[in-house]
């Protein structure tokens, strides 16, 4: 089992960056597939960033591509979320979320694992 644990939220005006970062516990943390979502007021959860099988590649939702950048550390059991040039779209609770069993769907249902979630909140 991972218990994930974000932090790094807080309030930036537009165009400005934040990192946020997820700790994670567990010897086997190198195994799971992580990602980050995030939720905005009266929306939907939704996908992010990932890392795709065991490390192997990134992916990202079109609206945050070229503008967040997603990294792990597993010898430090952490995976964290650069966001720079955030806009006040990007708005949202940010959750770091583990998969046990890679899927390639990036989708929520396929994720084990969430950790509480962090405020990010972007000024005009």
């Amino acid at each position: 089992q991972v218990q994930l644990v974000e932090s790094g939220g807080g309030l930036v005006q537009a165009g400005g960056s934040l990192r946020l970062s997820c700790a994670a516990s567990g010897r086997t943390f190198s195994l799971y597939a992580m990602a980050w979502f995030r939720q905005a007021p009266g929306k939907e959860r939704e996908f992010v960033a990932a890392f795709s099988e065991r490390g192997r590649g990134t992916y990202y939702a079109d609206s945050v591509k070229g503008r967040f950048t997603i990294s792990r550390d597993n010898a430090g059991n952490t995976v964290d979320l650069q966001m720079d040039s955030l806009k006040p779209e990007d708005t949202a609770v940010y959750y770091c979320a583990a998969e046990r069993y890679y899927s390639g769907t990036f989708s929520r249902s396929s994720y084990d694992y969430w950790g509480q979630g962090t405020q990010v909140t972007v000024s005009s």
